[in-house]
């Protein structure tokens, strides 16, 4: 079976899709000790792709790690910006790996990072409904959880409903399955408790543990196999 090669790139942890098109038109890719110019290309097994004269293929292996993302840290490859990335945290041998969503700038805990770009991908469909666990500390005591627990509609944009439990005062567990793009702040704020502090604890079946920040541990090939079988 053949793919595009922006794809095969991403997949192999090279650069995301965007950064792949971006090598190919600074020339730095070939296939087959060609040259290409253009991401309208398909790769099979059968085809070399090297880039930097650098051969890259797809490892054999899944691989899976938890990774304990620190505070003040930009999950992506570079920041425009100059902003702290969590490749500016990892160590280099681990910069081949994908992350696995996105957690903001100011949340802190676990995030998955992967070689597959194909698992990242389907562990962050919606259709996947793979839980979240989050602890949220909200300044105060919130009445109105009850319309984050139902689903609610903020600016247009429809958020599925949260499991919520409050551990204390101010300290709000919550389980999410969309993961929409900073979904628990948006939602919170809306029931009139802005959130002041988040940390995401659990991924489906992984947890984050006694990880410290900027600590990444692999994870079991029999999680992963468990975890593939729900996708």
């Amino acid at each position: 079976m053949s793919v595009r090669i922006a794809k095969f790139l991403s997949d192999c942890g090279v650069a995301s899709r965007r950064g792949a098109e971006k090598l190919i038109a600074d020339g730095a890719v070939a296939i087959n000790g060609n040259i290409i110019d253009s991401p309208v290309n398909f790769v099979s097994d059968a085809d070399v792709v090297t880039v930097n004269g650098k051969q890259i293929s797809l490892s054999d292996k899944t691989e899976l790690y938890a990774f304990y993302k620190p505070i003040n840290t930009m999950t992506t490859k570079s920041d425009p910006n100059g902003r702290k990335t969590i490749y500016d945290v990892l160590p280099k041998k681990y910069h081949h790996l994908k992350y696995v969503g996105r957690l903001d700038f100011k949340t802190t805990g676990l995030l998955l990072l992967t070689n597959d770009g194909d698992l990242a991908r389907k562990l962050t469909l919606p259709s996947s409904h793979i839980p979240r666990v989050y602890v949220a500390h909200v300044g105060g005591k919130c009445d109105k959880l009850d319309l984050a627990r139902r689903g609610m509609v903020v600016d247009g944009i429809k958020y599925a409903p949260m499991k919520i439990t409050e551990q204390e005062h101010g300290v709000l567990r919550i389980e999410i399955t969309e993961g929409k793009k900073n979904e628990i702040r948006i939602v919170m704020r809306a029931c009139g408790c802005p959130v002041k502090k988040l940390h995401r604890i659990n991924y489906g079946k992984i947890s984050l543990g006694n990880l410290t920040p900027g600590q990444i541990m692999k994870i079991s090939q029999k999680t992963i196999d468990e975890m593939l079988k729900t996708l």
